[in-house]
C-alpha cells in the first residue's frame, strides 16, 4: 500500500501552475472587471490588453501568490485526500460516496489553510484594472503577506475564508473526488464499439482529468465568483452583500462570470496536475490503484 510524501500533491499542483497562471490570471480578471454598458471584455482581449501594456511577463503577475497557495491549499487538500483514502482502501470502504466525503473534508482544510495566499493571488492578479489609487502594489508573496498583516491585522488572513472553504469543498470533492471516479470507470468499461480497454496510463489520466475538470469548473463556479469578489474588496462587504449586489445589478447569469476562462484554465491544470502527481506516484515502488465500490 502506497504512503505518499505529504508535499507531493503541492509539488505537482506548483507545476501546473506554472503552465496555466495566465489563465487563472486572466479569468480572476473577468471575475472582477466592473460591466459597462451591459457588455464585459472577452478573456482574449483583457490577454491582448495586458500583453499590450506591459509584456509578455505581465501574464505572470501574482506568480509567487500562485505558487504559496499551491504549497498551502493544494499540499493540505490532495494531501490530506491521499491518506483518507489510503484509510478507507485499507479498511475495504473506498467506495463514491465515502471518497467524494473525504475529499470534501480535505478542501475544507485545504481552504483554510491557502486562505491567507488566496487573497494575495486575487489582489495581484487584479491590481493592474484596479483605479491607481486602490491599488494594493505587492512586488511578491511575502512583501503582500507582510503588508497584509500590517494593514488589516491578522483578521485580515481571513477575509472571504467562508466563501473560499465553501469553493476548496465544492473544488475537492468535485476535483480529486470525480477524477478516482472517472478513472475507475474508464478502467473497468471497454468501449465495444471500438474493441478499446483503458488502462492505467497517461491516455486514463488525461481522459478522466479532463471529465474532473469540466465537472469541478460547472460546480464551483459561484463559489468562486463570491470569493474573487469578496477578497478583491478592500472594504467589509460580506459574501450575502455581494451576492444581493451582484444579483441586482447583473443578474443570475453573473455566478457563472468567467466560466469559460475557469475552465480553460481548470482543465489544463487538471489535466497536468494529475499527469505530474500520478507520475511522481509511480515513482514510489509501492503505488497502489484504488478501486472504488
Amino acid at each position: 500500500m502506497g504512503n505518499y510524501p505529504f508535499w507531493l500533491g503541492g509539488v505537482a499542483a506548483s507545476l501546473a501552475a506554472c503552465c496555466t497562471h495566465p489563465l487563472d490570471l486572466t479569468k480572476v480578471r473577468m471575475q472582477t472587471i466592473p460591466s459597462t454598458s451591459g457588455t464585459r471584455p472577452s478573456a482574449f482581449a483583457l490577454i491582448r490588453a495586458s500583453v499590450a501594456e506591459s509584456g509578455i511577463s505581465s501574464l505572470y503577475t501574482g506568480l509567487t501568490a500562485s505558487l504559496l497557495r499551491q504549497m498551502t491549499y493544494s499540499l493540505v487538500r490532495i494531501g490530506s485526500y491521499e491518506e483518507m483514502k489510503r484509510r478507507l482502501v485499507e479498511n475495504g470502504s473506498a467506495s463514491t460516496g465515502n471518497l467524494l466525503m473525504a475529499a470534501a473534508v480535505a478542501g475544507g482544510l485545504g481552504g483554510v489553510a491557502g486562505n491567507p495566499a488566496d487573497i494575495l493571488l486575487v489582489r495581484m492578479t487584479s491590481d493592474s484594472i484596479r483605479p491607481p489609487d486602490k491599488r494594493y502594489g505587492y512586488r511578491n508573496a511575502l512583501s503582500g503577506l507582510v503588508c497584509l498583516i500590517r494593514e488589516e491585522g491578522i483578521k485580515g488572513l481571513g477575509r472571504g475564508i467562508g466563501t473560499n472553504t465553501t469553493r476548496a469543498v465544492l473544488m475537492n470533492g468535485s476535483q480529486m473526488g470525480s477524477y478516482d471516479f472517472f478513472k475507475t470507470t474508464l478502467l473497468r468499461q471497454p468501449i465495444p464499439v471500438l474493441d478499446f480497454q483503458f488502462r492505467d496510463n497517461i491516455l486514463t489520466h488525461v481522459v478522466a482529468s479532463c471529465l474532473a475538470g469540466t465537472f469541478a469548473t460547472t460546480v464551483c463556479s459561484p463559489a468562486d465568483v463570491l470569493r474573487t469578489r469578496v477578497m478583491s474588496s478592500s472594504g467589509k462587504a460580506s459574501p450575502i452583500d455581494v451576492l444581493v449586489r451582484s444579483l441586482r445589478e447583473e443578474g443570475p447569469a453573473f455566478l457563472f462570470k468567467g466560466w469559460t476562462p475557469a475552465f480553460i484554465r481548470l482543465g489544463p491544470n487538471t489535466v497536468l496536475m494529475f499527469v505530474f502527481f500520478e507520475t511522481e506516484k509511480r515513482m514510489d515502488p509501492s503505488h497502489y490503484h484504488v478501486v472504488i465500490t
